[in-house]
C-alpha cells in the first residue's frame, strides 16, 4: 500500500512539473505570486536566460514591490538575495541583444532597487545605452534621462547629449508623459531659449493630458520651479488637473505640490480648501506614525483652522520624542509657518533639537535659528551652543555660499555680537560671491549693527570699511551686465537698505540703458522692482505702459498688479493713462471670478491710488459671495498678511465711498477702525513735537489745536484746527499732552460728534484746517513728488472739508526754515494767509 502512495506521489509531482514546465517561461514567470516563486525559475533555468525573459523577471519583481505599501516593501531583501545577483550576472551576458526598451526598463529597475551607480552592471548598462542614444524613442529616452538623473548626472555630457536630442526633435514629440519627463531631466542645463521652446510645447500638449494624470502635471511644475519661471497658463492648467484629482492624491504627493506652489509664488486657493479636507482625513489613520504624522503635521498645519491645529500640536507633542533629528526640524519649520504659541510644544521641540544640534548641516542650523527667533524661544544654554557650533563650522568653511548662511545665522542670534571670525570669512570670499550673497551679508551686517551695542565703539570703522567692500563688489557686479537678461539677475538679489542707500540710481539708469529690451516676457517683473525702489523713472514707467498696451493679449491677467503697482506706488500718470488702464482693467475681466481674492483687494486699491475706479471690477469685490471666499482665505493666512489685506479692503472701501458715492458700495469697516485704532498713543517725532508747540503759539494756545485726530472714515491726522469766519482760531475741549506723545485719539465717526466737541461758536465755523508733517516715505527718492498714499489722502480729507496743508520734511529742515521766527512765519501764511501777523 504504502508503495503505491508513493508512485502516486511521484506521478503528480511529476505532471505538475511537467504542467508547469510546458509553458514558455515568460508565462511562468507572470504567474508567480511572490519573489520566491521567480527566484526559484531563475534558479532552475539560469544557463538558458533569454534577454526577453531576463527582462521579464525584473519587470515582475518590480511589480511585487509597486503593489506593496512603503512600509511593506522589501527591496533589500529582494536586492541581497543570491538569485538576484546571478540574474544581474546573466543580464551582464546578455546587454548587446537587448531591444532598446528592455535595456533601459532593466536599468530602471535594478535603480529602484537601489543597486549602486558603480556597480558593473549599472555601468555596463549605461555605456551600452549610451550607445544607442541617437535611435531612442521619444518614452525609451525619457525613462534612461531618468535613470541618469537618479544617479545625479545632471550636468553631464550624457544628459547634455540628451538635451540635444530633445532640441533637434521638439517639433516631433507628442508624447506629453514623455516630455515632461525630459523636461525634468535637462532642467539644470539648458538655455533660456530652449526653456521657452519647452514650455510652449507644453502648453500646445497639455490638452492632450487626461485630467486623471497628475504625475504629468506635477513633473511640469518641477520642472517650472527648476528654471524658476512662473509661466501662468501651464500653472493654470496644472492646477485644474490637480483640484480635480486631490481627492486621489496621497499625503506625499500635496505635500509636494503644495511646496512647488509655494516655490513658484502661485497661490491657488481652490487647492488648498480641497487639499486641506483631504488631508484633515488622514489625520485618524497617520497618528500612529510618527513618520507620517511629521508629514501631515508639516502639510495641514499651516492651513488649518485653529482647532486643528490645536489637535495636531498635542499629537506631535506625544510623539515628540520618537522623533528623528530631520523630523524635529520639520516639525519646527511647521510651527514657524503656523505662528504657533504653545509654549510647551515649543519648550519640547527645543529640547529635542538640542540633542540633534551636532549633527545638522548649516542650512539646517540657519533654519533652527531662525523659526525660534520667530516663535520667541528664549534659552541661554542653548544659544550659547548654537553658537558655538556656528562659529566652529565657520572657522572651517570655505564656500561663499556655507560662509553666507553661517553669517545670516550668527546675525539672527539673541546677542549677535560681531565677531572676527565673520568678518574675516566674508572679506575672504567677496570676490567670488554673487548679488544674492552680497545682499545677504549686507542684510547679516546691519542686523548686527542694529541689535549689537556693544560694538559701536570699537568695530565702527571695521563694520564701514566691510560694507564699502560689499559696495564696491555689488556695483562691480552691476557695471559688468551687458543685457536685459544679465542685469536682471544681479537686480532681483538687491533688497532693504542697501538698494536703497547704495543702488538706486545706478540700477535704474542700467535699466534705462535697456529699455528698448522690456516687452510682455519681463515687463512685470521690471514693474516689480521699480515699486521698491521708490524711485520716479518716467522713460522706463511710459515703456512699461506702452509695452501693456501694444502687447496686453500676451499678459497674464496674475501679472496685471505687478505691473500697476509702481504707478500706484510713485504717483505717476503715463500720457496714456486711459488706454493702459483700460487694457489693464480689459484683460482681467474675464479671470476676476478665478484670480486670487487677495490679489484682487490689493489690485483694486492700486488702481483706486491712481484715481481710477471700474466700476466693474468694484460691484465684483464688494459682493457676499466674494467677501466670503476672502474671509475663509484670510483665516488661513499668516496673521501679519491676513491684517494687512483687511487694511488695504478697508482703504478701498473708504475710497470709493469717499471718491464714488454713485457706486452705492456701503461703508462696513466702523468697527474693524475702532479696533485698529484703538491702541496706545503714538510717539511723535522731534519734528512734530516742534509743530505742535510752535501752532499752540501761533493758534493762541493747546486748546486750539487737535493732535492725532481721526476723520470722518478714520484718516489719521497730525494737527486740526478751526478757523471761523474772521479767521479766529476756535478752542477744542480740554486737553493734556506728555511731552513726546501725541495727547490721544479723537474719534469722529460723523461731523455731529466733531461740533458736538466745540463750544456753540462752532456754529460759525467755515474752515477746517488738517496740517500735515510729511516725512521722506512720502515721496519719491530721486525728487520731492509726492506718492500714492500721501495723494490720495490728501484727496480724501479735502473731499470731507478740509483744508489740507502738507510740511514737507525738506521744507522744514531746509535753510530758510533754519530759525524758530522762520517757522513760525512759515506756519502763519499757510493756515492764514499773507499778511496775516
Amino acid at each position: 500500500m504504502f508503495r503505491l502512495r508513493g508512485i502516486s506521489l511521484l506521478s503528480w509531482r511529476a505532471f505538475q512539473l511537467r504542467h508547469f514546465s510546458c509553458e514558455p517561461l515568460v508565462i511562468q514567470m507572470q504567474n508567480c505570486t511572490d519573489e520566491e516563486q521567480i527566484f526559484g525559475l531563475i534558479e532552475r533555468n539560469t544557463a538558458t536566460l533569454s534577454e526577453h525573459q531576463v527582462g521579464c523577471a525584473f519587470d515582475v519583481l518590480w511589480q511585487f514591490q509597486k503593489q506593496k505599501t512603503n512600509l511593506g516593501r522589501n527591496v533589500e531583501c529582494v536586492r541581497n538575495h543570491p538569485q538576484f545577483l546571478t540574474l544581474c550576472n546573466v543580464t551582464a551576458n546578455h546587454l548587446e541583444t537587448m531591444s532598446d526598451h528592455t535595456l533601459v526598463n532593466v536599468l530602471y529597475i535594478i535603480r529602484q532597487f537601489a543597486v549602486e551607480s558603480h556597480h558593473p552592471l549599472v555601468e555596463a548598462l549605461v555605456t551600452e545605452a549610451w550607445k544607442r542614444l541617437e535611435r531612442f524613442d521619444t518614452n525609451v529616452l525619457s525613462i534612461f534621462s531618468t535613470c541618469l538623473a537618479d544617479q545625479h548626472l545632471y550636468f553631464s555630457p550624457l544628459m547634455g547629449k540628451i538635451a540635444d536630442i530633445v532640441n533637434r526633435n521638439l517639433e516631433t514629440i507628442q508624447d506629453m508623459r514623455a516630455l515632461s519627463v525630459l523636461m525634468v531631466s535637462i532642467s539644470s542645463l539648458i538655455s533660456r531659449c530652449f526653456q521657452e521652446r519647452l514650455v510652449n510645447k507644453a502648453e500646445l500638449l497639455f490638452d492632450t493630458v487626461d485630467s486623471s494624470k497628475v504625475n504629468t502635471a506635477r513633473r511640469i511644475l518641477l520642472f517650472l520651479r527648476n528654471i524658476k519661471c512662473s509661466y501662468y497658463p501651464l500653472l493654470e492648467r496644472c492646477n485644474k488637473v490637480l483640484t480635480s484629482s486631490v481627492s486621489h492624491l496621497d499625503l506625499e504627493s500635496i505635500s509636494k505640490i503644495l511646496s512647488l506652489y509655494q516655490s513658484l509664488q502661485f497661490h491657488s486657493f481652490e487647492f488648498i480648501e480641497v487639499s486641506r479636507r483631504r488631508l484633515m482625513e488622514m489625520i485618524p489613520g497617520s497618528s500612529g506614525y510618527p513618520e507620517s504624522f511629521v508629514r501631515l503635521f508639516a502639510t495641514l498645519g499651516p492651513v488649518a483652522g485653529p482647532e486643528i491645529k490645536k489637535q495636531l500640536e498635542s499629537t506631535i507633542l506625544l510623539m515628540s520624542e520618537e522623533l528623528t533629528s530631520q523630523q524635529v526640524l520639520t516639525v519646527l519649520g511647521a510651527m514657524e509657518d503656523m505662528e504657533s504659541r504653545n509654549a510647551h510644544l515649543i519648550k519640547k521641540t527645543a529640547s529635542v533639537l538640542y540633542k540633534y544640534l551636532d549633527n545638522y548641516k548649516s542650512i539646517e542650523l540657519l533654519k533652527v535659528t531662525q523659526a525660534l527667533s520667530c516663535l520667541h524661544f528664549q534659552n541661554k544654554e542653548f544659544f550659547v551652543k548654537l553658537r558655538e557650533l556656528i562659529l566652529s563650522r565657520l572657522e572651517a568653511s570655505i564656500t561663499p555660499s556655507e560662509i553666507c548662511i553661517l553669517v545670516s545665522a550668527l546675525s539672527m542670534l539673541p546677542f549677535p555680537h560681531f565677531n572676527e571670525t565673520a568678518i574675516s570669512r566674508i572679506e575672504a570670499v567677496l570676490p567670488q560671491c554673487d548679488s544674492k550673497e552680497l545682499s545677504d551679508f549686507v542684510s547679516s551686517l546691519m542686523r548686527w549693527i542694529q541689535n549689537d551695542h556693544k560694538c559701536l565703539a570699537n568695530t565702527t570703522r571695521k563694520q564701514l570699511n566691510l560694507l564699502q567692500k560689499l559696495d564696491h563688489w555689488g556695483h562691480h557686479r552691476l557695471q559688468q551686465s551687458n543685457s536685459l537678461d544679465l542685469l536682471w539677475e544681479e537686480l532681483k538679489s538687491l533688497k532693504g537698505e542697501w538698494l536703497h542707500e547704495s543702488f538706486v540710481e545706478e540700477s535704474v539708469a542700467a535699466l534705462q540703458c535697456f529699455a528698448d529690451e522690456i516687452d510682455c516676457t519681463n515687463v512685470a517683473k521690471i514693474a516689480s522692482f521699480l515699486s521698491k525702489t521708490n524711485y520716479l523713472s518716467t522713460l522706463l514707467l511710459d515703456r512699461i505702459a506702452s509695452v501693456v498696451v501694444q502687447q496686453i493679449e500676451k499678459i497674464h491677467p496674475f501679472s496685471i498688479l505687478a505691473i500697476t503697482l509702481p504707478f500706484s506706488v510713485l504717483n505717476y500718470d503715463p500720457p496714456q493713462r486711459d488706454e493702459f488702464f483700460g487694457a489693464c482693467v480689459q484683460c482681467l475681466n474675464s479671470y476676476v471670478g478665478t484670480l486670487d481674492p487677495i490679489t484682487l483687494v490689493f489690485l483694486g486699491f492700486s488702481l483706486a491710488t491712481l484715481e481710477y475706479f471700474p466700476e466693474d471690477l468694484l460691484k465684483k469685490i464688494f459682493n457676499i459671495q466674494f467677501l466670503a471666499r476672502l474671509d475663509s482665505q484670510l483665516a488661513i493666512l499668516p496673521s501679519t498678511l491676513s491684517a494687512r489685506v483687511q487694511f488695504r479692503l478697508m482703504e478701498l472701501n473708504r475710497a470709493v465711498c469717499l471718491e464714488c458715492p454713485e457706486f452705492q458700495i456701503p461703508w462696513f469697516h466702523d468697527r474693524f477702525c475702532r479696533g485698529h485704532y484703538n491702541k496706545d498713543i503714538d510717539v511723535m517725532n522731534g519734528a512734530q513735537q516742534q509743530i505742535y508747540k510752535m501752532l499752540a503759539e501761533v493758534l493762541g494756545g493747546l486748546r486750539c489745536v487737535k493732535a492725532s485726530g481721526l476723520s470722518t472714515y478714520y484718516h489719521t491726522v497730525d494737527f486740526e484746527c478751526i478757523l471761523d469766519k474772521r479767521k479766529k482760531p476756535l478752542p477744542y475741549r480740554s486737553q493734556s499732552i506728555t511731552p513726546g506723545k501725541s495727547p490721544g485719539i479723537y474719534w469722529e465717526s460723523d461731523t455731529s460728534r466733531v461740533e458736538s466737541s466745540l463750544p456753540p461758536e462752532s456754529e460759525r465755523c467755515v474752515l477746517r484746517i488738517a496740517l500735515e508733517f510729511l516725512d521722506v516715505r512720502a515721496f519719491c527718492s530721486n525728487i520731492p513728488h509726492l506718492k500714492g498714499k500721501s495723494a490720495m489722502k490728501k484727496r480724501h480729507l479735502e473731499i470731507l472739508g478740509y483744508r489740507v496743508i502738507q510740511v514737507p520734511y525738506f521744507e522744514w529742515n531746509s535753510m530758510a526754515l533754519s530759525t524758530k521766527d522762520a517757522r513760525m512765519d512759515y506756519l502763519r501764511e499757510h493756515i492764514f494767509g499773507a499778511g496775516k501777523s
